[in-house]
């Protein structure tokens, strides 16, 4: 290859190595990065060391090949190789970690929304057919007629969930230019629990202007609300604290005085489905979207969101925005 043709394959991000009889004669600098200074000069069996790239690079012909592991453990990448003139050849490699990896979401997402459907819909059908059938009294038929609309509203509130993340999702690279009170949202928010006497707010300013989806907004805040009446002791207060810094951001903050959640379970609380209790969650009668939810609309918001919890002292759940002159 020209010195010339070098110089493009050092510009390059994708790993691109020369190969002439086996022996690696070039690399560029990221495939330096990804297998070490070391392979330049080396036989390919020992620069790369998997038995299906191996085969490849010493063939003789080109073709492609999937590569597992290549860089760390669970990542994968393919293997492209190329004959130039002369007989070289040309070796890149591209990462196909994070499209292996958002497929596999996918499919787990798919999977996970069909299992908490058709949890439901088995019951509804189950005891439709039990009424069905039986000759069951009033009593008996009132309470069967409960569970079917429980378990209807439950996965009523789980398709919504998913329509709200798909919507969400939809706009999430598009940042919102309203102008909208922060305090304002929060308290219209809380004002629609019914158990409202249970909470409390702190608030150190009457107005916090962010740019932002007003009804994005309050589903955050309801949803945070919601997770700490349940989630928190029966009957326990739930205080709101509402705080603007001399920074210009705006933080909410959502606190229970609950059992807490063990920090295992803290990194993956705003996945999708994940429950960190699933008997109790499934009590409660979560869909296991909320907090994803939460977490997509702020980071369309680009602001914060975390979770900080200790086993016996409670959970706070805390959402920062950036301010804006109203």
């Amino acid at each position: 290859m020209s010195i010339a043709a070098q110089d493009v394959l050092e510009q390059i991000d994708v790993p691109a190595m020369l190969i002439s009889e086996t022996q690696v004669t070039y690399a560029n600098p990221a495939a330096l990065n990804l297998l070490g200074t070391h392979i330049l000069g080396q036989n390919v069996r020992i620069a790369i060391r998997n038995p299906a790239a191996v085969a490849l690079l010493t063939s003789g012909v080109g073709g492609a090949v999937r590569v597992d592991g290549l860089s760390v453990p669970g990542s994968k990448w393919e293997l492209v190789c190329a004959i130039l003139l002369g007989g070289e050849m040309l070796a890149t490699l591209s990462d196909l970690s994070i499209q292996a990896s958002v497929a596999r979401a996918h499919a787990d997402f798919v999977a996970n929304a069909s299992h908490e459907l058709r949890t439901p819909l088995a019951a509804i059908l189950g005891y439709v057919e039990t009424l069905s059938d039986a000759d069951a009294d009033a009593k008996t038929r009132e309470r069967f007629l409960g569970i079917i609309a429980r378990e209807a509203k439950r996965m009523q509130a789980l398709v919504e969930d998913l329509m709200s993340l798909s919507r969400i999702e939809a706009v999430k690279h598009d940042a919102p230019q309203a102008k909208v009170d922060f305090v304002e949202i929060a308290r219209e928010a809380i004002a629609t629990f019914v158990d409202a006497k249970r909470l409390v707010i702190i608030s150190n300013t009457e107005q916090a202007i962010v740019a932002g989806d007003q009804g994005q907004l309050a589903q955050v805040l309801r949803n945070l609300v919601e997770n700490a009446l349940k989630y928190g002791k029966p009957g326990g207060e739930v205080s709101v604290t509402i705080e603007t810094t001399a920074s210009r951001w705006v933080s909410v903050s959502v606190h229970d005085n609950g059992e807490g959640i063990a920090a295992e379970h803290l990194p993956r609380l705003t996945e999708r489905f994940y429950r960190a209790d699933e008997s109790r969650s499934r009590e409660a009668g979560g869909t296991g979207l909320g907090l994803s939810i939460v977490k997509h609309i702020v980071e369309r918001h680009r602001g914060r969101f975390d979770i900080a919890s200790r086993a016996g002292d409670g959970t706070t759940a805390s959402v920062i925005l950036k301010l804006v002159d109203g």
